[in-house]
């Protein structure tokens, strides 16, 4: 296909498409789905070669949030029958981390329900960060607290912070319809602080939630707009007890076309597989990998992930490796040089993932989970098999006596 000739030359050059090519890699049909793969994957072996980074999330805090996000089990109104604790002290989070360095993560991500911080929860975060830090060396540390005043990503920095996760999650004409108690600037200024501050951002999306092509395109250019060094992509765990319920749109197919474009439009920046994979992806989840270089391990925020063990058997039996705590996840340009996803070094890919960023399960680095737009204004794709046996609620690792995933 010409089509994919053209977008493999663009992501070497780090180039962007044009909408109109991001939309037609959404648009190819099944019988093209490999065409798909193959071409986005000679983009991603070319800026992170077979190298898969493992991730792992500790929820510090979890539900209750006052937020109204509908795809969010931790939501307002929430009838989920998920996890509630209140804030995990920092040698309690220092022992969650440990489970997930030792199957292999090298990046931790500390996640709390909630709108955003107050000066306290940064210091307790603060100390959290310090505790892992001196427990574990070479360890990367991000923060996803949610909406951030000014001074806070300063002080997590200072803490020893490296990333700060915050996901616009989807378009900014449809984010009125998935939340109302905040904004889309609010969550685009919180990415902003986050990289002023000298942080490295991570912010991405969540598919699935009924929202269009047009949609999916526009939150992915955003995102390179603002230049984060990782997306997550997540995908919706539609949770009982919760507005978007109901939303089963995704195939495994679609959601490898989702993987494609954005790593087309974001050739040279961290894709990481988030919340949803083992729900919507099922068995395709390794010809993910050939999109995506970055997954998380274990369970997510309020719900269970594949077993550890299966994360890093998949892996090897697709042919990558587990990325070494001594390896630099970016490429040479946008580790030194601070150069975002695109053909210049000012160009980028991304924003911090959610707002109450960890306020919302299911998404990536703390992002939420789930997500979703409960209405757009292009028709959204055939609904797909409710496949509810698969979301199952976390009653494992933080916040309770049992042992973590990992």
């Amino acid at each position: 296909m010409d089509l994919l000739n053209t977008l493999v030359d663009k992501g070497l050059r780090r180039e962007q498409p044009t909408r109109e090519e991001a939309l037609a890699v959404l648009a190819t049909s099944d019988d093209e789905l490999l065409d798909v793969v193959a071409a986005a994957g000679k983009v991603r072996r070319h800026w992170f070669g077979r190298r898969v980074k493992l991730n792992y999330l500790v929820n510090l805090k979890s539900g209750l949030c006052p937020e109204d996000c509908s795809y969010c089990s931790q939501r307002l109104g929430s009838k989920a029958d998920i996890l509630k604790y209140t804030w995990l002290k920092p040698d309690e989070a220092s022992k969650a981390a440990a489970a997930g360095l030792a199957g292999g993560a090298k990046r931790v991500c500390l996640v709390a329900s909630g709108r955003g911080p107050t000066d306290r929860d940064v210091d307790r975060v603060s100390e959290t960060i310090k505790a892992i830090k001196e427990q574990n060396e070479g360890v990367e540390v991000c923060a996803c607290l949610g909406l951030l005043s000014d001074g806070q990503a300063e002080r997590l920095r200072e803490a020893g912070a490296d990333a700060y996760n915050h996901n616009l999650n989807t378009s900014e004409s449809t984010y009125g319809d998935i939340t109302t108690t905040h904004t889309y600037a609010d969550r685009v200024d919180t990415v902003q602080k986050a990289h002023a501050a000298g942080l490295s951002a991570c912010s991405g999306l969540i598919a699935g939630m009924g929202e269009s092509d047009e949609d999916l395109v526009d939150v992915v250019f955003s995102l390179r707009e603002l230049d984060p060094d990782s997306v997550p992509v997540n995908f919706l765990i539609p949770f009982e007890g919760t507005p978007l319920a109901k939303e089963w749109n995704l195939t495994p197919q679609r959601c490898l076309r989702i993987l494609a474009m954005v790593r087309f439009v974001c050739p040279d920046v961290e894709v990481r597989i988030a919340g949803g994979r083992e729900v919507h992806l099922r068995s395709m989840q390794p010809l993910a990998l050939h999109l995506a270089n970055s997954i998380f391990l274990g369970d997510y925020l309020t719900s269970e992930g594949q077993a550890g063990k299966a994360d890093l058997e998949m892996i090897a039996d697709a042919g990558f490796e587990v990325e070494g705590a001594g390896e630099v996840t970016l490429p040479e340009h946008r580790a030194h040089a601070g150069g975002g996803c695109g053909a210049h070094a000012d160009a980028g890919c991304g924003a911090h993932e959610g707002a109450g960023c960890g306020s919302h399960e299911g998404a990536g680095c703390g992002s939420h989970e789930g997500g979703g737009i409960c209405g757009t204004a292009a028709a959204a794709p055939s609904a797909a098999e409710p496949r509810t046996d698969l979301v199952a609620v976390r009653r494992r690792g933080a916040g309770t006596d049992l042992a973590p995933n990992a």
